[in-house]
């Protein structure tokens, strides 16, 4: 049996770390340790101590299996994180206004809510498309508040937030139109609905504009959902020049009870480099409270 999998008997191993936040690991990150099986996988973070899983690709992935995923989270205590709803890194989905593209993105967060139905999600991501380097950036924005607002119609009966993520211009994304906090925090005071609030993600936001606390606290009613990476070269905290101890620390000191996700890479390959990301984690949330 690999480290990852569970007598068929419902008994539900103790985690053998106990977070102080609630870290979403990732399909696919364990993979050397708990072998290739998603089921395992999960068992495998649970083992760990890990209080959610997330994965952005969810999505497209087999009904069969996402709703086998769905009864394994329920099964082992855990929550589901976020995944993609919507996103695409070449058209103005959102900043157009173009009636074709906004029809595709209600088209997915159809979809989307019918995955979040199966995996018992609360959430889902939106990344907002490009820049339409046509129009003044005023009535970008406008355009993309109005698609928001059609989505919140689609995720409100079903309870949905879907979290939209800046993503940075410097490293990664150079054209996309969604890329500051602040940025986000006024579009969603705009939109003015519960369906609707941000994923901070701090690796972006490091680059793109620092100030990681500040920013934090200033967009906080409006921020849902967090995930982090190291930078340079997003991987597990301490590979980098972030400190996620003191991140995490405030989190924890404002009663943030939401999803952390660990949406990086291995910066060490096979199961040295999946045990130095276990290692990190324990590290990071090691902080007096």
């Amino acid at each position: 049996m690999n480290q990852g999998a569970h007598p068929e008997d419902k008994k539900i191993v103790e985690p053998k770390h106990r977070f102080k936040l609630k870290y979403a690991a990732r399909l696919e990150k364990f993979t050397s340790l708990a072998g290739n099986d998603p089921i395992d996988q999960l068992k495998f973070m649970a083992d760990q101590g890990f209080a959610a899983f997330e994965d952005s690709n969810m999505q497209p992935r087999p009904v069969e299996l996402q709703e086998k995923i769905g009864k394994e989270l329920t099964r082992l205590g855990m929550e589901m994180g976020t995944f993609i709803a919507t996103k695409d890194l070449e058209k103005p989905t959102f900043a157009s206004g173009n009636k074709d593209l906004r029809q595709k993105v209600l088209t997915d967060i159809r979809a989307a809510v019918e995955v979040a139905k199966r995996l018992r999600a609360k959430w889902f991501t939106v990344v907002p498309g490009t820049v339409d380097h046509t129009l003044p950036p005023d009535y970008q924005t406008a355009n993309m508040i109005d698609t928001l607002k059609y989505c919140c119609d689609i995720c409100e009966p079903a309870g949905l937030v879907m979290v939209i993520e800046p993503l940075n211009h410097w490293v990664d994304h150079p054209n996309m139109f969604l890329h500051k906090i602040s940025q986000a925090y006024q579009i969603c005071r705009a939109v003015g609905s519960r369906c609707c609030k941000i994923l901070d993600d701090l690796y972006h936001q490091q680059i793109t504009e620092g100030n990681l606390i500040g920013n934090l606290d200033k967009a906080w009613e409006e921020i849902a959902y967090i995930q982090v990476g190291d930078h340079p070269g997003r991987n597990e905290p301490t590979t980098g020049e972030i400190n996620y101890k003191n991140i995490f620390k405030h989190l924890y000191n404002k009663s943030y009870t939401g999803l952390i996700g660990m949406e990086h890479g291995n910066s060490r390959p096979g199961p040295e480099g999946e045990q130095a990301v276990i290692n990190a984690y324990v590290e990071v949330d090691d902080f007096e409270v």
